[in-house]
């Protein structure tokens, strides 16, 4: 029995490691060729294995692309959310701690295949429902993370101000995909947040002074 249970976590953990390098090639083949140019065949070589080990995890593109973003975005999440809550702790400004953890999960490459699946979406409508139900999830956790900083009676409008400055920074990370400075994104951000700064709800910026003086 002993030796029955570990060839099973064996043969479990080899596919694992499959299911891994290909959610890992998925994401790599979206960067490097679109969701146009990515293909089964195409992640299967890049990862290394079979397109019978392919198939055998994945049924379809699609399914397979759901299954790689929702695996590193969740990832990537959960490591800018770690360090947010240290930064955040450590902060003088509270807003700015936030429009930092905006950046920093927005400019990863992980944003491109995210952008990716949106455009693919717009005309694969069964695509579209799931990517659309990804998002939902994922920008629910995110908002979850900072509510947790902030008091119950600034959740609403401090909602608004983060969907407000996600809206703006997508835009902006968007339009730099055919900029020729990868400098301009950043700096486009910098001036973006000056003047969300300027619409923030008053109690907000009260609950921020607060949390400065502490």
């Amino acid at each position: 029995m002993i030796r029955q249970s570990g060839v099973r976590r064996s043969q479990e953990a080899r596919s694992a490691e499959t299911r891994t390098r290909l959610l890992d090639a998925t994401i790599e083949c979206l960067l490097r060729y679109g969701y146009a140019g990515t293909t089964t065949p195409r992640v299967a070589e890049l990862a290394g294995v079979t397109r019978g080990a392919q198939a055998h995890h994945f049924g379809s593109k699609d399914e397979l692309m759901l299954a790689a973003l929702q695996h590193l975005t969740a990832k990537r999440i959960s490591t800018e959310v770690a360090r947010f809550s240290m930064d955040f702790a450590a902060s003088d400004d509270p807003i700015d701690a936030i429009l930092q953890l905006l950046w920093d999960i927005h400019s990863a490459p992980i944003f491109i295949p995210i952008v990716e699946l949106w455009v693919a979406g717009r005309t694969n409508s069964d695509l579209g429902r799931e990517v659309a139900k990804f998002e939902s999830v994922a920008t629910s956790t995110l908002m979850s993370v900072i509510a947790e900083f902030a008091p119950e009676g600034i959740h609403r409008s401090m909602a608004d101000f983060v969907y407000t400055a996600m809206d703006a920074l997508r835009g902006i990370l968007i339009s730099s995909f055919v900029d020729s400075d990868p400098t301009r994104a950043r700096r486009r951000w910098e001036r973006a947040t000056v003047n969300l700064r300027r619409i923030v709800d008053p109690a907000i910026a009260d609950w921020a002074v607060t949390q400065t003086a502490l």
